[in-house]
């Protein structure tokens, strides 16, 4: 991406962390004027996951439209006493591509809805990593020992535009399908027709700034991945960035698992004298994406690569922060299943202030909460480590092979 598409006159605030990331969308959800758009990967109604919940519903019984989409695979069921509640507020929500019968064994199931969006009148926009879900706990960990190391960002600015029309696009595609289904044609364009009409009502005033924006002037974009037009631009983003980077590069990322021209990419920048630091999920959580990152550990290192892993919780973080100026935070994660299968979404900041910022927070993980790998600790891993490395590497090679996907 040429740093000439990104547009200016941003506001942005760096959130990390689910403490601050639903502090300040309950508050934003709270003073909307006409319009909720939502949609996550999870949303578990736990003890963090009720008062967002609690907060589209108030939203709801007070005459605002609230729309809401939850992933099928994420979100597996809604518990039925909130589905009763936000239906019976007037929250429209909806599954994304929920499972059938045959579930994950049907890989028309596997492209899934992973971006993590919210716009409240219009006017703020939320983007990130982070579900809606308790950083201490897990669905399939139970309690965690600390929080989960992830980022959001909040977001002012004419950049709010193109994350409210992506929402749109995606809700029409709803509406139109659940007409089809119906064989009810002409509802499909009444749909349409009524999607348009609402999109062109009157925007809210811009509400202020809240405080501890991190950045008042950055430059921005919102980078798509879906299955269609973009399917790598948040790919080619990252290329680009560590292609012309001079100094620095720092990559926090939950799922590490880069095809070769990222890999290319970071082992040339190694060479040229680029700092390269990778901060990476030390902590066992899915055998596929635990494993199967580990075979490309190998080079990366050769090269000059740092490589830290995190392990007092769970790494969730999607973000980078390149020559103390470029960054992005989403929910793109750097493996196959991110780039591929999934609709994603990532916010790309130039702006040294925001950039400092995140850099700082990353910095800090690595010195307290990172233990650097080197070559020979790699090299030293048992026969049967590497044997369940080299099966999680195969195995995702085959998936790709059978969605018919090159990586």
């Amino acid at each position: 991406m040429r740093l000439s598409h990104l547009r200016p006159a941003h506001q942005i605030r760096l959130l990390q962390g689910g403490q601050e990331f639903f502090a300040a969308l309950i508050a934003a959800v709270d003073g909307a004027v006409h319009d909720v758009r939502m949609e996550t990967y999870i949303f578990c109604f736990d003890a963090s996951g009720q008062p967002v919940a609690a907060a589209l519903e108030r939203a709801a019984r007070r005459g605002i439209r609230v729309s809401l989409v939850m992933d099928g695979v994420g979100t597996s069921e809604v518990p039925a006493e909130w589905a009763q509640r936000l239906t019976q507020a007037g929250v429209q929500w909806r599954i994304f591509s929920p499972m059938g019968l045959l579930g994950l064994l049907n890989p028309g199931h596997w492209r899934r809805l992973h971006r993590k969006l919210c716009v409240v009148d219009g006017q703020v926009a939320f983007c990130g990593g982070i579900n809606v879900l308790d950083d201490f706990e897990d669905p399939n960990h139970g309690v965690l020992p600390a929080p989960r190391f992830d980022f959001a960002v909040q977001i002012t600015g004419p950049l709010v535009e193109e994350v409210h029309d992506a929402m749109d696009q995606l809700w029409w595609r709803f509406q139109a399908v659940r007409q089809v289904r119906r064989r009810d044609f002409k509802g499909v364009w009444k749909a349409v027709r009524a999607a348009v009409q609402a999109a062109r009502q009157p925007d809210a005033p811009l509400a202020s700034p809240a405080p501890g924006y991190t950045s008042h002037n950055a430059r921005a974009a919102l980078l798509l991945r879906d299955n269609l037009r973009n399917r790598r631009s948040i790919e080619r983003a990252y290329s680009k960035a560590i292609g012309e980077a001079r100094n620095e590069i720092i990559i926090a990322n939950a799922y590490f698992m880069p095809g070769g021209r990222l890999r290319r990419a970071l082992r040339m920048a190694a060479r040229r004298g680029v700092k390269v630091q990778l901060l990476l999920q030390g902590r066992y959580e899915y055998f596929m994406q635990y494993h199967a990152a580990r075979p490309v550990y190998g080079a990366l290192l050769a090269a000059g690569v740092e490589i830290h892993e995190y392990a007092p919780s769970f790494l969730h973080a999607k973000v980078a922060v390149i020559d103390g100026h470029w960054a992005t935070v989403g929910s793109s994660n750097l493996d196959p299943l991110s780039f591929l299968l999934a609709r994603e979404a990532n916010i790309v900041v130039d702006d040294t202030v925001f950039a400092s910022a995140l850099r700082e927070r990353l910095v800090l993980a690595m010195r307290e909460a990172g233990q650097q790998m080197n070559i020979a600790t790699f090299e030293g891993r048992s026969l049967s480590q590497r044997g369940l490395d080299w099966l999680a590497y195969g195995l995702m090679r085959l998936a790709l092979l059978v969605t018919g996907n090159r990586y």
